[in-house]
């Protein structure tokens, strides 16, 4: 993710932390200046933010531990202002694999909940209840507390949260998995309205909660029902069989010329007919940035693209095109080169077949 900086790796998992989350360290450093104009005060201020986004880099691996469990690698986790991003690479196509993932985050907090309760049980530091929030009291009991509400609030049934995910896997438990998504959307898409409307008179954070659960929502259900849509289709059906292709002797200005004059903005890099590489848009201003435009593409080109196979689903290739940086996938057959998928073009292939459903159907002659 753009304007985030890398501050740990823990089981193999990159922990990242955006800039805006810097902002409201700032935001919460003054705030407490403000309010006490004493540095402990500001200190214990930020620790304690600090302490309840700890818990929430926890929650998400609790999600990032339970689906390596099932085989599925997250790619990263990035703490935000509104919490944790865990980027796994898919979720569980199994129902029941996706309510125990969706689970473990709150689960996390649940158990963090109940070991600070023990823990001021046994000491005897309770504080009155009366005195304790999220923004007064003790500063264990605060963290308690923050914690039972991170296990309510992500448990509420606004998808793409995780009650929303773990309300998709129950619901698919007993229809089928789109219209599962579809029923989850629409009730993620309820709770943001909801978000949005008590935001406006109570909290105006609820409001860009309410925004990230509309547009996931929507984003979420888009995706699933493109995937499905794809499902036990080739790649040979929606690949490109016309497209540009270079040389390993073909130079920058080459490629300068044929994205100027063609649709097409990465190619191919073929000798005797066998791929050796892919020169990619991003490649070729980079080249043309240090100087190089007369140098040959085989310097500047990837070597180590990934390709599919004509024969392989394009269900897997749309999830590689989406997890990649690069927006081309060469197609081979017997190892030469027969054709290209992009995302445009698998977008195209889906804009046909839904306006092919949606044709009358043509009467028999009989």
């Amino acid at each position: 993710m753009a304007w985030s900086w890398k501050i740990a790796r823990i089981a193999g998992i990159g922990v990242y932390v955006h800039a805006t989350f810097l902002v409201l360290l700032a935001w919460i450093a003054l705030l407490h200046w403000q309010q006490h104009r004493n540095l402990a005060a500001v200190v214990a201020g930020v620790g304690y933010i600090l302490a309840l986004f700890g818990c929430v880099v926890l929650h998400e691996f609790g999600h990032a531990l339970t689906a390596a469990r099932y085989g599925i690698r997250t790619r990263d986790i990035t703490l935000l202002p509104i919490g944790g991003l865990a980027r796994l690479e898919r979720m569980p196509d199994a129902p029941a694999q996706e309510l125990v993932v969706a689970l473990a985050g709150p689960a996390v907090n649940a158990v963090i909940a109940v070991l600070l309760f023990v823990w001021l049980q046994t000491s005897g530091a309770w504080q009155p209840v009366d005195r304790v929030g999220v923004a007064s009291g003790g500063f264990v009991e605060r963290v308690l507390f923050a914690n039972v509400l991170l296990v309510g609030f992500n448990l509420l049934p606004a998808f793409p949260m995780d009650g929303g995910r773990a309300l998709r896997a129950l619901l698919a438990l007993r229809m089928e998995y789109t219209k599962a998504t579809e029923w989850a959307a629409s009730i993620g898409q309820g709770m943001a309205i909801l978000f949005a409307f008590v935001g406006l008179f109570w909290n105006p954070f609820l409001v860009f909660i309410a925004l990230f659960v509309w547009i996931g929502a929507s984003s979420e259900s888009s995706t699933v029902q493109m995937k499905y849509a794809l499902s036990g289709i080739p790649v040979r059906r929606a690949m490109l069989t016309r497209f540009q292709t270079l040389t390993p002797s073909s130079t920058l200005q080459d490629a300068v010329n044929l994205v100027i004059t063609s649709p097409q903005q990465d190619f191919p890099v073929v000798a005797d007919g066998r791929l050796q590489g892919l020169l990619t848009r991003t490649d070729i201003l980079q080249g043309l940035e240090r100087g190089d435009r007369d140098a040959p593409v085989v310097q500047h080109m990837r070597k180590a693209c990934t390709l599919a196979d004509a024969s392989q689903m394009l269900e897997g290739v749309l999830a590689s095109l989406q997890q990649r940086d690069c927006h081309t996938i060469p197609v081979v057959e017997r190892g030469a080169l027969v054709g290209l998928v992009t995302m445009e073009n698998v977008g195209e292939f889906l804009r046909i077949q839904a306006a092919a459903r949606k044709a009358p159907a043509v009467p028999s002659r009989g």
